[in-house]
């Protein structure tokens, strides 16, 4: 089943919040080791406390490696947190009269968690974090006559739980923030559709319009001009069938350009192998081509306008001998690449380029990624470049 925006949106996002909560673990844990070197506190339990925090460093230090290296589902956020929550919990209950001070930890818990765009996995952990906090003194008054249960245990978990409602809202917002944000994503992919659907019917029609109509009667004025020359030789006669004959070649090409039929008739990667060959026969640029039968994907004319985009541009600017055009399909995305060992450039000067009125790849990375696909350009002067182009299938 095709991914949805709102769902990849969300799950980049989440994502993104583990990694960095995976990274801020460190120094914090970091932090927590300094209890008694910086701060004298004598630990209940030290040697218990010690082996839970360094289990809880190596643990942490692994999920960071684990989480970088990996994109993660939404378990993560359930599995980081409530491995968190545990883990602090655990060692204040070890360290006994460190209680107090390791009080910061508990606040700093919903905080981290509210960014990963789920309120009520927030509200679970907000919630969670005030009843261990409290769970943590009843232990400590009830191991120690001396401590009692002081007022202001009371005051704050009543501080947590506010701060649980706080994060849980902060949470909120974020997720209606970036369901509006998707919702105008969704508006703009639908309308550069619809605009992309409008401009090629206007380019069949007018290919149509040309093929049927000036170039029929350029073919027809050359055949006319050609029984002349037959009958009456002429210098005259002869140059005008030969503007004719460029003409009608011009015409051909043109109509090829708006709507080339071997696309329509035998699919994307015949149309490919022509495009490659076209410009393998100029003689300047070496082509390597490697191309799957791909059928008819519904992105098959955008492709096929990106490659002729990328191969233009090579051809005019990018001064290569040898050139990879390749296409594969597997698990519903269709992927294009084309590679060149040409002079390269900055891709950071694209948005420059499209200021300056050069809209072509701009508009082609614009029409990829409306339909949920990807357009990566990898480039630096000199080193030439290498463009992958994925589109998925319509879902």
């Amino acid at each position: 089943m095709r991914e949805t925006s709102q769902s990849r949106v969300v799950r980049r996002y989440t994502t993104e919040a583990v990694r960095v909560t995976a990274i801020l673990r460190l120094p914090l844990i970091g932090l927590m080791a300094l209890l008694g070197p910086v701060i004298s506190v004598t630990h209940w339990q030290p040697d218990v406390f010690a082996g839970l925090l360094i289990g809880y460093a190596l643990l942490a230090a692994g999920w960071l490696i684990f989480v970088l290296v990996r994109d993660v589902g939404p378990w993560a956020g359930w599995v980081s947190t409530a491995a968190d929550v545990s883990a602090v919990v655990a060692l204040c209950i070890a360290s006994g009269g460190a209680t107090s001070v390791l009080l910061p930890v508990f606040f700093l818990l919903p905080i981290s968690v509210a960014f990963q765009y789920r309120p009520r996995l927030t509200a679970i952990v907000g919630v969670c974090t005030a009843v261990g906090y409290q769970v943590v003194w009843i232990v400590y008054s009830k191991r120690d006559d001396l401590v009692g249960f002081p007022d202001e245990v009371y005051l704050y978990f009543g501080f947590l739980l506010w701060l649980a409602a706080a994060t849980t809202a902060l949470s909120y917002v974020l997720v209606r923030r970036s369901a509006t944000v998707i919702s105008l994503m969704d508006v703009r992919r639908q309308l550069i559709a619809e605009s992309m659907g409008a401009e090629e019917r206007e380019r069949r029609q007018l290919a149509e319009h040309l093929h049927d109509g000036p170039l029929q009667n350029v073919l027809a004025a050359r055949l006319d001009v050609e029984e002349a020359l037959e009958r009456h030789p002429d210098a005259q006669l002869d140059a005008a069938e030969t503007a004719l004959r460029e003409t009608a070649a011009q015409l051909r090409s043109t109509v090829t350009t708006l709507h080339p039929q071997v696309l329509a008739q035998l699919g994307l990667t015949a149309a490919l192998r022509e495009l490659a060959d076209h410009y393998a026969r100029r003689g300047e640029i070496e082509m390597s081509v490697s191309l799957d039968d791909v059928g008819h994907p519904d992105c098959q004319e955008l492709l096929y306008r990106v490659a002729r985009e990328l191969l233009t541009n090579v051809s005019k600017h990018a001064r290569a001998t040898t050139v990879e055009l390749a296409l594969t399909r597997a698990g519903g995305l269709t992927t294009l690449t084309v590679a060149d060992d040409g002079t390269g450039f900055d891709p950071a000067v694209v948005p420059e380029r499209v200021a300056q009125g050069h809209i072509g790849l701009a508009s082609h990375i614009v029409r990829v990624e409306s339909l949920g696909g990807t357009f990566d350009v990898t480039s630096s002067p000199g080193s030439g470049t290498r463009v992958v182009v994925t589109v998925p299938d319509a879902g």
